[in-house]
């Protein structure tokens, strides 16, 4: 290809993890929804865990490598199976579950550590009637998350206050993947019916563009280009060929490029790094990751060599550049779900020099929130804040502790006959009487005492 001598990353190579350095002893869920079962912020590794009855996932220190205790602790406050997980960007000790008990529960990670398995939830947002099956928090506001569902809608949360703020419907099938633009004013999801629909949240809750996609009838993926006003969708044609294909957000008339990757049938995961301006194309099933750089002209990405393994990769998720090793010239390090362990993979960009890199490592996005939940929906627009690695990162206090409204009896709706949703719905009205009846005793036993 003429555009590889210029190429700026054509010589990054991946290494994986070996075994003392990889998480051991893991239990994958066995759910068959189609999710990446993990996810990682710059301190933690948290995984959708696979266990007999309810739900549960655990979340792993980077440090703690090795082979970890069967009883390993966990947060298991789900009845149905934890589906899919997501840190929030803006608090390393905030992590997000779905499941299929129709709920998000949001959970604080201590400090120190957990030792024991915890199944009392920071916030319970209720609002789906179905399973769900994908969380993604806003990139630029603080405490705001969205959450796709197989009822068929898209609904985003003030997870501090609990409350559903905008439900975007009309998807037209059950949502497989979604993803906010960078700047966090819209938001692109592909659905069952094969379309791909634009939403733009605050000026209303139908699609403003809508396309026909991928036409195989296994599930396609979304990943915005950071930066860019671009987005990349992986999927399936017809006869089953897996695709890869680039849009313009401002006009999804037709695909920009399509490419045809190969004939393997596990779904593509894709993940872009806006640093480096690559993309990475992890299967499920496969044993190698295909990398590209993309490039401002047609054919507007050129590939990369592609990392090898004889070990099959079951999920897969990239970790947040502040997280990275800037001193190795590590440019993305992503973990990858084997059978029972967790691997890292490590994508380096191999330089003589030992002083920091500004090539290699510009600006990028830090973990301080621009907005709130309240400025975001009145409208404002913002990028996310970026910063400099050099000198190595330190996550910052959040400006805010994260401090749940808890929401009153009175305030729980039963708005559907499903019945996780209703058990999910009595166990915390159950909740919320224990406690209110506590609170009764406590009282009468201090007017006792008073008198």
């Amino acid at each position: 290809m003429t555009y590889r001598q210029g190429l700026k990353f054509r010589h990054v190579f991946g290494t994986a993890s070996k075994p003392e350095n990889s998480y051991q002893n893991v239990k994958i869920s066995k759910s068959a929804w189609d999710s990446n079962w993990i996810a990682a912020n710059n301190k933690y590794v948290g995984i959708c865990w696979g266990t007999a009855g309810g739900g549960s996932f655990a979340v792993i220190p980077h440090e703690t490598t090795g082979k970890l205790p069967s009883n390993y602790p966990r947060y298991t406050g789900h009845s149905g199976k934890v589906l899919d997980i997501a840190f929030n960007p803006f608090n390393t000790q905030l992590i997000a579950s779905a499941s299929e008990d129709c709920s998000i529960k949001i959970w604080q990670i201590p400090e120190e550590g957990l030792t024991e398995d915890i199944n009392e939830a920071a916030q319970v947002l209720l609002g789906h009637n179905r399973k769900v099956g994908q969380i993604k928090f806003n990139p630029v506001a603080n405490n705001l998350l969205a959450s796709s569902s197989t009822d068929q809608t898209i609904r985003l949360w003030d997870i501090e206050k609990g409350e559903e703020k905008i439900k975007l419907e009309g998807i037209g099938g059950m949502p497989q993947s979604f993803d906010w633009s960078f700047d966090g004013s819209r938001i692109v999801c592909s659905a069952k019916d094969k379309k791909l629909r634009m939403f733009d949240p605050r000026a209303q809750t139908t699609a403003i563009q809508e396309v026909a996609s991928h036409t195989g009838i296994k599930g396609s993926r979304i990943c915005w280009l950071g930066s860019r006003n671009r987005f990349v969708t992986v999927g399936f044609s017809r006869s089953a060929d897996r695709q890869l294909w680039f849009w313009d957000a401002d006009n999804l008339e037709k695909p920009l490029i399509k490419k045809n990757i190969d004939t393997s049938s596990g779904v593509l995961m894709p993940f872009y790094d806006d640093d480096t301006n690559l993309l990475f194309l992890a299967g499920k099933g496969d044993g190698n990751i295909r990398y590209y750089e993309i490039i401002n002209d047609s054919p507007y990405f050129a590939p990369l060599n592609d990392f090898a393994s004889k070990n099959a990769c079951k999920g897969a998720c990239i970790l947040p550049k502040v997280g990275v090793n800037v001193s190795k010239c590590e440019v993305v390090r992503m973990y990858r779900m084997l059978a029972t362990s967790i691997q890292s993979v490590s994508f380096v960009a191999p330089r003589k020099a030992d002083f920091f890199q500004e090539d290699l490592f510009p600006e990028t996005r830090g973990m301080e929130p621009t907005i709130d939940v309240d400025q975001w929906l009145e409208g404002e627009n913002t990028e996310p804040i970026k910063i400099s690695l050099e000198g190595g990162f330190v996550a910052p206090e959040p400006k805010k502790k994260f401090v749940p409204e808890k929401k009153k009896q009175e305030d729980i709706v039963i708005e559907s006959n499903n019945p996780e949703v209703l058990r999910t719905r009595l166990k915390q009205a159950k909740k919320i009487i224990e406690q209110q009846e506590k609170k009764i005793k406590d009282l009468e036993a201090l007017l006792k005492t008073k008198n």
